[in-house]
């Protein structure tokens, strides 16, 4: 019999995903879709600088990193691979 850990073994690319880590990091909830804007422009950003989020009404702005560029770039993959 197979133990619950097994079960849970992810494999391929997948093995180290954080569900959740993105939307965190950017202060969006779980519940909705991180804006496609939002994505491509942590994705054309350099690391270490600050931009701004077009999608807040606010003066919102998020600190790239290059965690998160590779989180963004992921998330636009998955959105394209979803259609």
């Amino acid at each position: 019999m197979p133990k619950q850990k097994d079960k849970k073994k992810r494999v391929g690319f997948l093995a180290n995903i954080k569900p959740g880590a993105l939307s965190q990091e950017l202060g969006i909830p779980e519940e909705q879709n991180i804006p496609v804007t939002l994505l491509t422009k942590i994705k054309n950003a350099k690391p270490g600088t600050r931009i701004k989020n077009p999608t807040a009404k606010g003066h919102s702005s998020i600190q790239v990193t290059a965690t998160t560029k590779k989180r963004a770039s992921l998330a636009l993959q998955l959105k394209q691979w979803k259609k």
